[in-house]
């Protein structure tokens, strides 16, 4: 029935499918820790994130950066040990400097626990950053060149990182790339490091990568797309990322992340869900987001979509009656979808309907009828009263306070 009473103008005329699976690499335990905010949980919470990310289909986590302290690689180690017992299908990475101090831990590590640890080195490419630092393209080279070819002499699969891709000459990324391929890596990240890029402006820098790519001649190179989220554009270019070939997607929990953070991994899984470009079973979504929240310590704002409290509540009169009416001709999915953008049941959620001043009757009947409360009609207009001077939506307690001074609670009437 949905479909029938639904027009979709994002459909109609060449629709976008994905010609390949798409890829995610979790970066919650790496770059969301380098939010300013955020705590950095303990091991029990990590595994139980990582369990999640598992669950939830994504193929590559980040488990962290070796070098940040031994806390940081104590972590790394009892999470690849957890892959390892568990026989997880998550795929671990670290990210790494150009260093082969950095480089190191991890070539111990994959040998120990004989797994395939994906060894993530970044370096700044941008002439912004190479002007701040005093540094030429010929020292990049040098340090590319001896962090690649230290991993690929070790068996580490590679993937090469231009930090701030997206503020970077075509000549450099050319360059940089070419050789970091050459050298053995089969995956390479393009950054959005602060967050600059638009969705027009991913589509032409991932078409040139593409270009660069092919012209080495070398087969089953990886495109990643790491975006950040300063313009608000993050899930709107990663969506882009994947219309221009990415085979790889990033994101962390809830957006977190330096600055203003990365792209939301858990929107991004909604949207492409929503989209058909995947079939990850999300229902354990929300318990992602809910457990990430309290181990990082990341308030969950009300109005946050999808997962936040407000995203699928009501009190507007006209609205609430037309999802009530949706409820009582006994189909969720229309209730869901008479106003929502996103079914709440495929996320294991449900709609909510509230009382508050610009709230009607029907508010309040079925509050009333959803508690198993007989609506009788003095009733119903002492809560309405009260609603109206109520300068905020009136609490569950709040309610049963004016149900016990109209002199207790009346007969129970039946579902709704």
């Amino acid at each position: 029935m949905k479909k029938r009473l639904i027009h979709d103008w994002n459909l109609g005329g060449k629709v976008f499918k994905p010609s390949k699976p798409v890829w995610f690499d979790d970066e919650t335990l790496r770059d969301g820790l380098q939010s300013p905010s955020v705590r950095n949980p303990d091991i029990d919470e990590k595994l139980r994130i990582l369990r999640l990310m598992d669950r939830l289909g994504v193929q590559r986590v980040d488990l962290g950066l070796p070098g940040a302290g031994p806390r940081h690689r104590e972590h790394i180690e009892a999470m690849l040990r957890v892959i390892t017992e568990e026989r997880l299908s998550i795929r671990p990475g670290c990210a790494v400097r150009t260093m082969q101090c950095d480089i190191e831990p991890i070539v111990e590590l994959q040998q120990r626990y004989r797994l395939p640890i994906q060894a993530s080195m970044f370096l700044g490419t941008s002439p912004i950053r190479k002007f701040v630092e005093g540094w030429t393209t010929a020292r990049l080279l040098e340090s590319c060149e001896s962090a690649v070819k230290f991993a690929v002499s070790h068996e580490l699969p590679v993937m090469f990182v231009t930090e701030d891709t997206t503020r970077s000459s075509p000549a450099e990324i050319r360059t940089i790339y070419t050789r970091a391929i050459e050298l053995g890596a089969r995956a390479i990240c393009v950054a959005d490091t602060v967050g600059h890029a638009t969705p027009r402006g991913v589509k032409r820098l991932l078409g040139f990568v593409r270009r660069v790519i092919d012209a080495t001649g070398v087969e089953g190179v990886k495109i990643n797309w790491h975006g950040h989220r300063d313009r608000c554009l993050s899930i709107a270019n990663c969506l882009a990322a994947v219309e221009a070939g990415a085979d790889v997607i990033h994101g962390t929990a809830l957006g977190i992340g330096e600055r203003a953070g990365n792209a939301p991994m858990d929107l991004l899984l909604v949207n492409m869900k929503l989209l058909g470009w995947i079939e990850n079973d999300l229902s354990c979504l929300a318990e992602y987001v809910q457990v990430c929240s309290q181990a990082l310590e990341v308030q969950l704002s009300r109005n946050y979509p999808v997962f936040g409290e407000d995203a699928f509540e009501t009190a507007t009169g006209v609205h609430a009656a037309a999802i009530i009416k949706a409820f009582r001709k006994g189909d969720p999915e229309l209730a869901d979808a008479v106003y929502s953008g996103v079914p709440a049941g495929r996320f294991g959620l449900h709609q909510k309907i509230r009382v508050g001043h610009m709230s009607g009757r029907s508010n309040v009947v079925f509050w009333l009828e959803s508690h198993h409360i007989e609506p009788q009609p003095g009733l119903v207009e002492k809560i309405l009263e009260a609603a109206k001077f109520s300068a905020r939506l009136l609490r569950d307690d709040e309610i049963l306070a004016v149900i016990a001074a109209h002199g207790g609670a009346p007969e129970p009437a039946g579902q709704p």
